[in-house]
C-alpha cells in the first residue's frame, strides 16, 4: 500500500552517477579501527573522613541521593551502600526490591 516509490530509470542513472564520484572524496581508511575508551569510574574513598562526614550530613541515604552527590552510576552507589552497611557505617532501614533506603549510624 504505502512505502516508497519505484525509482525511474533517470533517477537510477543520476544516483549511479553520483556513487563513484561520493566514493573519491571519502578517505581511505588505515585499516585499524580507533580504540574504545572505557568509562572508567572510580567510587569515592569509603575510608576517608571526608566521605563518611558527606553521608553522615544526610538524614536519609539512598543510591539516588549518593550517585547525586558523589557523581557516581546507580549500581556503583548501591554498591557503596551495601560495603557502607556492612562496615557498619550506616544502618539499613527500608526498602523494596528496587530501592532501599539507609540512615548514618550514630
Amino acid at each position: 500500500m504505502g512505502g516508497k516509490k519505484k525509482l525511474t530509470l533517470k533517477q537510477i542513472e543520476k544516483m549511479q552517477q553520483k556513487q563513484p564520484a561520493a566514493k573519491k572524496e571519502s578517505k581511505p581508511s588505515s585499516g585499524t579501527a580507533p580504540e574504545k575508551k572505557v568509562a572508567g569510574i572510580t567510587p569515592p574513598d569509603i575510608r576517608s573522613e571526608k566521605v563518611i562526614g558527606e553521608l553522615k550530613k544526610l538524614k536519609v541515604l539512598t543510591p539516588f541521593t549518593v550517585a547525586s552527590r558523589f557523581d557516581l552510576r546507580l549500581s556503583v552507589a548501591r554498591d557503596v551502600l551495601e560495603e557502607l552497611e556492612q562496615r557498619g557505617v550506616v544502618q539499613f532501614v527500608s526498602g523494596s526490591r528496587n530501592t532501599k533506603i539507609y540512615k548514618s549510624a550514630d
